[in-house]
């Protein structure tokens, strides 16, 4: 593909830390794996289930022509036929770019994707490698995952529709938070005592606290900033290395519009945090931002206002708990303890968060 050609990718998604709510479904039975297999020719395999996300599921498929991916869309935000063909579009062009982006396998009747039992399927080569923590990579390689996304980002913009920049920007309100915080306390209060619980009721007892102290740092109502094409989710566990490189970007059921600044500050906190202080590898921090800087994709100038908008969303963000205390989903449970004690040391280490982005 040329890379002045572009097209419509995936519709935007609203810019929340949480993904969308829903269940997984019952895992996929052995006669529908059959059934979409021969889709693509495949009749002789087996399939083992791998790690699931918190929105899809898929399956290491062993062939006698070789191994797979399958995924079974299952969320109800990206399991539609538009939504994946788009997805699948946009990868595919990556690819073609040279970027470490798995294209989908065609199915015999030329298409990137196939249903069966009211489900949508997508097949994709096995790409072999591992995940690793950001704080497993020394300085070099934290700056060449920085400058990945950069380019990404930057690909991303040639091969999908232009963007129109949205018209403002309004940040989220501390008194709604301060209810809701009210709210989900008592549910942990009288849901106890589990550890959870007790968690819960201390941080969202910190929380009020940290409102009531920050509340003046709200953003004022200002222009948007700068947005473009994202992958929307990008993070150790949709990352995957071999010999010290990364062999594939994963998982692009988020690819949507939204201040691409942020994502490179959302990725960081995601990437290089101690997982059980939620605190920050500053240095590597550091090297990310300078190369995803390098790039041409955000300058100093959207680095900071990008910092500041992401800690004030994480300041009034309390999707995990409104998963397990309103929707009784525990699915992000284990990811609680260390966002909530990332918060907490980000709030204390503001201007050093805010220096190794932007120096």
């Amino acid at each position: 593909m040329n890379h002045g050609t572009s097209f419509a990718c995936a519709p935007a998604r609203p810019d929340t830390s949480a993904p969308p709510i829903g269940t997984l479904s019952p895992p996929v039975p052995d006669r529908t794996l059959a059934g979409v297999l021969r889709t693509y020719r495949l009749t002789r395999f087996s399939a083992i289930p791998v790690a699931e996300g918190l929105l899809n599921r898929g399956y290491r498929v062993q062939t006698d022509t070789g191994r797979f991916f399958l995924k079974c869309y299952v969320d109800q935000a990206t399991a539609t036929r538009p939504v994946v063909a788009a997805q699948h579009r946009a990868t595919t062009a990556l690819a073609a770019l040279g970027l470490p982006v798995a294209p989908p396998v065609r199915t015999r009747d030329g298409r990137t994707w196939t249903s069966h039992g009211g489900r949508l399927f997508a097949l994709f080569p096995w790409i072999e490698g591992g995940h690793r923590h950001g704080t497993e990579l020394d300085l070099r390689e934290s700056g060449d995952l920085g400058a990945l996304l950069g380019r990404l980002h930057g690909a991303l913009g040639e091969v999908c529709a232009p963007v129109r920049q949205p018209a403002g920007h309004r940040s989220a309100d501390p008194e709604e938070t301060a209810r809701l915080v009210d709210r989900l306390r008592e549910q942990a209060r009288t849901a106890g005592p589990s550890p959870f619980d007790t968690l819960a009721e201390r941080r969202l007892t910190e929380r009020l606290d940290l409102l009531d102290t920050h509340r003046h740092r709200r953003p004022a109502p200002q222009a948007a900033p700068p947005t473009g094409w994202t992958h929307g989710d990008f993070h150790g566990l949709n990352l995957l290395y071999r010999n010290g490189r990364v062999t594939a970007v994963l998982d692009w059921d988020k690819l949507g519009v939204r201040p691409q600044a942020e994502e490179a500050v959302r990725a960081a906190t995601l990437l290089f945090d101690d997982r059980t202080t939620g605190a920050l590898d500053l240095n590597r921090v550091r090297r990310w931002s300078r190369a995803y800087r390098a790039t041409g994709a955000a300058t100093t100038t959207d680095l900071a206002a990008a910092a500041h908008r992401v800690w004030w969303e994480r300041l009034n963000d309390l999707w995990m708990l409104q998963w397990h205390y309103q929707r009784a989903d525990h699915r992000a449970d284990p990811l609680f303890p260390s966002s909530a004690a990332q918060l907490t040391w980000w709030c204390q280490e503001y201007e050093q968060v805010l220096d190794a982005l932007t120096n």
